[in-house]
């Protein structure tokens, strides 16, 4: 696939706030500061067009992308940051779990892992809970750069072994590096192949 075109849409609070829209949406999650908005712009090139920031937690919205006018990349805020308050986290998860259970134009959700750590329990705590809602996801690890490939392997491997706690087949995922674009090609042919696929939302 290639990206001619990548536009910010805005920024919304919630599900209700966001734009309607009949095209696909593919959505980034993860953990605060696991490299979404790095991503993103790796994945079109356009450097700042997602704002990086070194703060964790600071994505609070419902961020949204148009690409070649024809899908929706979306940044939902990150999960677990420990220095927002308790009732912030709180309606957070309610519009994040509320996007991702309702949002009839979603055509598929990347978990975003950091591959430099151990299995983390927000991680797995998140994925179960996509599990048991029945939402397909598809892991991509990040920052896979800063550890030597048997690291990065056996973190990966590790991470699979938890979640089979929960689940019996093991998922799908990308392996992914802002340095050197690793795994923009296979995210972009994922996004492809259910754009092939994708169903008739305008209903």
């Amino acid at each position: 696939m290639k990206i001619s075109t990548a536009v910010f849409q805005g920024s919304s609070p919630d599900l209700a706030s966001c734009p309607k829209s009949d095209l696909p949406e593919f959505a980034l999650i993860g953990r605060s500061n696991v490299g979404k908005s790095s991503l993103i712009n790796m994945l079109t090139r356009s450097e700042g067009l997602a704002k990086v920031s070194h703060i964790p937690g600071k994505t609070r919205f419902i961020n949204l992308f148009t690409i070649n006018g024809a899908w929706n990349l979306v940044d939902l805020p990150g999960y677990g940051y420990a220095k927002v308050d308790k009732k912030e986290r709180g309606a957070f998860s309610t519009f994040v779990s509320d996007y991702l259970r309702n949002r009839k134009n979603l055509s598929g959700t990347f978990v975003l892992i950091d591959a430099r750590h151990t299995p983390q329990s927000l991680d797995l705590e998140f994925l179960n809970w996509m599990i048991r809602n029945g939402l397909a996801f598809i892991l991509a690890f990040t920052k896979t750069d800063t550890l030597s490939r048997k690291a990065v392997e056996q973190n990966i491997q590790a991470f699979l072994k938890r979640m089979r706690e929960f689940t019996e087949e093991d998922p799908a995922y990308v392996l992914t590096s802002i340095k050197d674009e690793r795994g923009r090609t296979e995210i972009l042919s994922l996004i492809s192949s259910a754009l092939l696929e994708k169903p008739d939302v305008s209903e």
